[in-house]
């Protein structure tokens, strides 16, 4: 995507609160003397893209902010040595409060690109142009604004919705009460079904916006979540029988090559570029945080226990070692350095470990496999595994071990299971395949699985019911107590 090359001044959360602060600009930005041409709209939603990938100051929310909150606080990711918060930590043993910074900064973020995707939907049709590059450009608006209430909702529960820009700063009038989850889901229906009407692909230039594909995509997501099997079948379907030429890649490392981004398998991916915004921090920090160079230091990042989740993969399952290293090549001496335990590798750019800040891997926020085991899982729990629910899965597992993808091969292929039998299978495939992408938190609280499963980690057994969701950062109760009300526990 293109350099942002205009700030929008915007709230970051839903309230803004101020002190005795006095400031004389010397510049200023409206909705007036801004929204004017096709240009401006263009840019007002690569701001809203960028608001996945850039925080000055602070890991971007797909750069590993979010990670916390959906990784960490799993099962298979802890905190090693190198990660000094406290409140890091506390989330990955599962001690975390309300006033968890992390917690505070995801919420933030999240509502920030809200708020960014707000403000290009309430302007966009003021401006000259093209009425189809306004739709276009309002869908991808709404696209983003359904991704991120999708991840609020996960995390809290009924959120408040917020769908315009405030006009205000008076702190009354900023305030938002929770809605229910029913409500939440409710608006990402439809800015989602709204995104459906998005182009199927761009030319070059715009590579990684939105597009319809993805739009269904999220939706299968969404329906899958919520449990309504038929919608997420349909929706499933419509993105690998639409003509849209998504694919398995044949070899599981080229998901996460830096060379191969926005590929046939990646249906929507976080972009990342090298030295992004300038700063390090506001991009992507998963080298940085899951490599500390050829030395025994433990990263920050780290695998919680090798036996429970290194150990699983069986021989010749190449996921293992892509999403995993034990060993890495040393460029500068040419050695083989094995590690004490297994790092992370999936976000490593091994043409360049040295310079951490310069990653440029894309996130892969849903790909083709998903949609493969999304569509599977929906099949089986309408009643029965199909032989359609079975080569789904089959597709994945042939990939996963170096095997023609369409055909079938009796020393992989799973058969004969019965519902429980490929629920669990289904469950063990997504395990292996999604490792620091995102998933796993939402996989175990969707499954009503996530206390037993985080338990079999002996530093994460202060896991209880109430991390199916998180607190309500108390900054933001602080200011509206009785509009936002504690989730229980908390």
């Amino acid at each position: 995507m293109k350099k942002i090359i205009i700030t929008f001044l915007l709230s970051a959360g839903l309230f803004v609160s101020c002190t005795d602060l006095e400031v004389t600009p010397t510049s200023f930005v409206t909705e007036d003397n801004y929204f004017i041409t096709q240009d401006d709209a263009v840019a007002s939603v690569t701001a809203v893209y960028a608001s996945l990938s850039v925080d000055p100051g602070e890991q971007s929310l797909f750069g590993r902010n979010l990670y916390f909150l959906t990784d960490m606080a799993s099962d298979y990711a802890a905190a090693g040595v190198s990660a000094t918060n406290p409140q890091v930590r506390a989330l990955s043993s599962l001690t975390h409060d309300a006033t968890s910074d992390r917690v505070q900064v995801a919420w933030r973020q999240i509502y920030a690109g809200i708020n960014r995707a707000n403000v290009s939907i309430d302007n966009i049709p003021k401006v000259s142009g093209s009425e189809v590059v306004k739709t276009r450009l309002i869908n991808e608006a709404k696209f983003i604004r359904g991704l991120l209430y999708f991840q609020a909702v996960r995390l809290w529960g009924g959120v408040p919705i917020v769908l315009h820009e405030p006009t205000t700063i008076e702190l009354e009038s900023l305030k938002t009460k929770r809605r229910s989850a029913e409500d939440v889901y409710a608006q990402i229906i439809s800015d989602l079904t709204a995104a459906e009407a998005l182009p199927a692909t761009y030319g070059a230039a715009d590579t990684g916006r939105a597009t319809s594909g993805a739009a269904k995509a999220i939706l299968a997501k969404v329906y899958l979540t919520r449990k309504e099997w038929p919608n997420a079948i349909l929706k499933s379907r419509e993105v690998i029988n639409g003509g849209y030429g998504y694919a398995l890649f044949e070899n599981f490392q080229d998901i996460f090559t830096k060379t191969k981004k926005n590929g046939k398998e990646h249906i929507f991916s976080v972009q990342f570029e090298p030295n992004q915004a300038g700063n390090g921090s506001s991009g992507s920090t998963f080298q940085a945080t899951s490599f500390t160079g050829f030395t025994a230091t433990e990263p920050a990042d780290i695998i919680s226990d090798v036996a429970l989740f290194y150990d699983i993969y069986e021989a010749g399952d190449t996921r293992r070692d892509v999403s995993y290293a034990k060993q890495l090549l040393n460029p500068t001496t040419g050695t083989l350095y094995t590690f004490p335990k297994p790092i992370f590798k999936k976000y490593l750019d091994l043409s360049n470990l040295a310079t951490p800040g310069n990653v440029a891997i894309n996130f892969p926020l849903i790909r083709y496999a998903d949609i493969l085991l999304s569509l599977a899982e929906a099949i089986n729990e309408q009643g029965t595994p199909t032989p359609e629910a079975f080569e789904l899965i089959n597709q994945v597992r042939r990939r996963a071990y170096g095997k023609p993808i369409t055909t079938p091969d009796a020393t992989v292929d799973l058969v004969g299971l019965d519902q429980a039998g490929f629920r669990a299978a289904i469950q063990e495939e997504r395990k292996k395949e999604f490792v620091q992408e995102g998933q796993r938190w939402f996989d175990l609280v969707r499954w009503g699985t996530l206390v037993t499963e985080v338990k079999k980690v002996t530093a994460k057994n202060s896991v209880s019911a109430k991390n199916n969701l998180y607190p309500i950062p108390q900054s933001e109760r602080n200011i509206d107590p009785d509009g936002l009300p504690q989730n229980p526990l908390y």
